[in-house]
């Protein structure tokens, strides 16, 4: 369990888990399961950073074949000014200086 779950999230897991575990799924499989459902609940309500819109993506990948969100936080780290603005065609040229 997370420590930024609410008391609420928690019992959600115990319930999850078993459950999973009365269906006859091994303690691990249940655990994850349970975490798995806990943490996409927290997501949807927002309450929890999504994955989509994290990171700078793979850095042996070209700007071009990245997604713009990856494009937005790579422009974030750089301080390219005027980002929010920019099409995914405009990050990737002010991205390489152009």
């Amino acid at each position: 369990m997370s420590p930024n779950w609410s008391k609420k999230d928690e019992r959600q897991y115990e319930h999850i888990k078993e459950s999973a575990l009365e269906r006859g799924a091994p303690k691990d499989e249940a655990q994850e399961i349970a975490a798995r459902t806990v943490n996409k609940h927290r997501r949807e309500e927002g309450r929890t950073p999504s994955r989509r819109t994290q990171g700078t993506g793979n850095p042996n990948l070209p700007l071009e074949e990245r997604t713009r969100d990856e494009l937005m936080n790579l422009a974030k780290e750089r301080y390219i000014a005027g980002r929010s603005r920019m099409t995914k065609k405009e990050l990737v040229a002010a991205l390489e200086g152009k």
